[in-house]
């Protein structure tokens, strides 16, 4: 737009009136001058500065045309014919509506999760006091797929590259050891193992070895060797009822976790490597699991007593917690939520084994010492 399209000029501003030949009367502007004409260009407009002189037309008592051209009036971009306007924003004043606040949820599919928990105890209930063999063969099955979910995190996450052959013969050969020879032999299927991956690694190109090798050795020992522990407790005369009493007891102690820091947890337990616990969750574990063992241990062990269980359900509660933190570590490192999607509602079978394979050299242990092997 051009200068004459802002309203009636004033003498002593935009010149006297009767400069020029007169060509007739415009509406709302001077008489027309060819030379001045030439001489008139549009004016940019500048959001945010007066126009025509800014306050010499407010003394001057110039009408000033509405819009966001003014300081005390928002600037707000028009948008070009046919053009969408890019991040509208509200016209009206009127407060926003707040959303609702939402509710506390328990961060998964509770259905799933209870639907898989029953059946997984289903089948260990029926392979555990049908034939011993079975419940065994469940275990080195549910140890493999766990070094198979470990094994291909680390490479994925962290390109490290431990050899899951090796791991899962000696795996499953270190339970069926335990439940054969004991103490004894597991520790001699964790050696062999443990050869065996550094054999099978030589394979490959020399480059990062150590690394791979060192993982593969850790591995045997944190699923498989760690496992050993149960089918040695099966192996006992009474061996199903101590293999349920170390189940029933951990997993009473991960519920109590989980519902009392759920409904009361305010204080973080170790907000560094798992934000979701709290001090309160350990206490329900620990209260949860106390009760536990003295009721399993009263009935369901021979020769064991109530205080015995006491004294149970507080080393399993700090042994699970302890290692349900110890692979929490390890998928932070990872970068991780869950080891795998396995399971609906619990993630992979390593998410469901990190409490339970520190506490069965635990309760094993125990075990022994209060009514023997």
């Amino acid at each position: 737009m051009n200068d004459s399209s802002w309203g009636a000029p004033q003498a002593g501003y935009w010149g006297s009136p009767d400069q020029g030949p007169a060509q007739g009367a415009v509406p709302a502007g001077p008489p027309y001058d060819a030379h001045y004409a030439q001489q008139t260009r549009p004016m940019p407009v500048v959001p945010g500065a007066p126009e025509h002189g800014g306050e010499q037309e407010a003394d001057q008592g110039v009408a000033r045309p509405g819009g966001p051209l003014f300081r005390d009036e928002p600037t707000r971009a028009r948008p070009r014919p046919g053009e969408i306007p890019q991040n509208p924003e509200p016209m009206s004043d009127a407060p926003q509506p707040v959303p609702p606040p939402q509710k506390k949820t328990a961060g998964r599919n509770l259905g799933a999760a209870i639907g898989v928990g029953v059946g997984l105890g289903a089948l260990v209930a029926v392979s555990l006091f049908v034939v011993k063999a079975v419940f065994v063969g469940v275990v080195a099955v549910a140890i493999v797929v766990g070094l198979r979910e470990l094994t291909k995190r680390l490479e994925e996450r962290k390109g490290i590259k431990a050899p899951l052959v090796p791991l899962a013969v000696g795996g499953a050969a270190m339970i069926v050891a335990g439940y054969v020879r004991g103490a004894e032999g597991a520790w001699v299927a964790m050696a062999f193992t443990a050869l065996a991956v550094l054999v099978w690694r030589m394979a490959q190109p020399p480059e990062n070895y150590l690394r791979d090798v060192t993982a593969g050795v850790f591995a045997a020992f944190y699923v498989p060797f760690l496992a050993t522990f149960v089918s040695m407790m099966l192996a006992a005369d009474d061996g199903p009822w101590r293999v349920l009493t170390f189940i029933l007891i951990t997993v009473v102690a991960d519920t109590g976790a989980y519902a009392v820091g759920w409904r009361f947890g305010t204080h973080k337990l170790a907000p560094r490597i798992s934000p979701g616990k709290t001090r309160e969750g350990l206490l329900g574990a620990v209260g949860f699991a106390m009760v536990a063992g003295a009721l399993c241990m009263q009935f369901l062990i021979d020769d064991g007593t109530w205080w015995q269980g006491l004294l149970l359900g507080l080393a399993v509660s700090v042994s699970a917690t302890l290692g349900d933190l110890g692979e929490s570590m390890i998928k932070r490192d990872l970068g991780i939520k869950d080891m795998g999607t396995l399971l609906p509602g619990h993630g992979g079978i390593m998410d469901r084994l990190d409490s339970l394979l520190p506490t069965a050299p635990v309760v094993w242990l125990l075990l022994v010492v209060f009514v023997g092997s």
